[in-house]
């Protein structure tokens, strides 16, 4: 792989990085407690909060999953390793890693 695509994946990871961050901001009210005035609120209501909290933890979750893929992908690209398959070590097609920045196998060992 060459130094230019090495630097546009670099700056893809970042930049999904950063959006995840900024997602994460925007994603922490809708995972806070859910309190409501059980007078003055509907069961339903109540039902759709918890809903709603459920969601948005859910969404953490696949958020903070992205991340612990991405970080390293970005690790093995200051290391030299990235585009590297980690069983075979031929080359990651280009195009499975503008799909995926995060695979570490090439489409053969991932296929089995």
């Amino acid at each position: 792989m060459d130094e230019s695509a090495t630097r546009r994946f670099q700056t893809m990871i970042r930049d999904r990085l950063a959006a995840l961050d900024e997602e994460d901001a925007l994603g922490r009210d809708g995972q806070s407690t859910v309190e409501l005035d059980q007078q003055a609120v509907g069961r339903l209501s109540r039902q759709d909060a918890l809903l709603n909290q459920s969601m948005a933890k859910a969404t953490q979750a696949r958020r903070d999953a992205q991340r612990r893929a991405l970080v390293p992908a970005l690790a093995r690209i200051e290391d030299g390793d990235f585009g590297y398959c980690e069983d075979c070590g031929e080359e990651i097609a280009i195009k499975r890693l503008e799909l995926d920045p995060t695979a570490m196998r090439c489409i053969s060992c991932a296929s089995g």
